[in-house]
């Protein structure tokens, strides 16, 4: 009984970037509704906070691309 080896997982599976765009503008969208809808709630300041750590991390995805880029040793990378 010999082991297989397991696949590489493809491309589109190891992109975090539509996870997070999209993420993000969820967050934006329920945060605006909630705005509107419910204004004052903790509902809507959790959508607040949800659409500003989304473009934290939408940055620090940036960043860190464009250190790979530079060849920084510090810089992580998904090869």
């Amino acid at each position: 009984m010999s082991q297989r080896q397991t696949p590489p997982l493809p491309p589109s599976l190891l992109a975090m970037g539509p996870i997070v765009y999209i993420g993000t503008a969820i967050w934006f969208v329920v945060a605006v509704v909630l705005t509107f809808v419910d204004r004052g709630s903790i509902y809507m300041w959790t959508a607040w906070s949800g659409g500003g750590l989304g473009i934290i991390g939408a940055l620090i995805m940036v960043w860190q691309r464009q250190a790979g880029k530079r060849g920084s040793k510090a810089a992580q990378r998904i090869d």
